[in-house]
């Protein structure tokens, strides 16, 4: 598998150089990354759980779709790739932005770009990213992430904070 490269950014999210996926975790650098929320028809929204492979938060709950914008890569490309990489959903821009998360801590030094999709399937999950997922109530959601919130990705339990009362 290929190396990533990541525009590491500045708190302004203006790019300053490029590095390795690798150095960029290690190191703590800004970098950029993308959530989709996948809801239905009927107002669920998709979770997957994250393979047991993976190298952060293996195992845990995650929003429909996310990942890194690559070097040179803007947001809304990154996302419209991810979706088809990880959901194998192919859609043209634009998408529906719905925030805009500051690098933080609990996103992992990420400056993140928040979308929702409606798609009622089929959906296509990549095996070396995605164990299982489920359609989910909102209001489920919600109660599953106060019960146990180490089942969720950092990111995800704080996009859904910022998120849940305006979805």
């Amino acid at each position: 598998m290929a190396e990533e490269w990541f525009d590491v950014v500045n708190e302004r999210d203006e790019p300053v150089g490029r590095a390795l996926r690798r150095d960029v975790h290690a190191r703590g650098l800004r970098h950029r990354a993308v959530y989709v929320l996948v809801f239905d028809r009927a107002g669920r929204i998709f979770l997957q759980k994250r393979s047991l492979r993976k190298d952060m938060a293996p195992g845990r709950w995650d929003a429909s779709c996310s990942g890194h914008v690559d070097a040179g890569e803007d947001y809304e490309a990154a996302a419209v790739r991810e979706l088809g990489e990880e959901l194998g959903v192919t859609v043209q821009p634009p998408l529906e932005a719905l925030l805009r998360v500051e690098a933080r801590a609990e996103t992992g030094w990420e400056f993140c770009r928040i979308y929702r999709l409606r798609h009622d399937g089929p959906l296509v999950l990549h095996p070396e990213e995605i164990e299982r997922g489920e359609w989910c109530e909102v209001a489920d959601v919600t109660r599953r992430m106060a019960a146990a919130p180490e089942d969720f990705t950092r990111p995800f339990r704080l996009i859904w904070l910022l998120l849940k009362e305006k979805i």
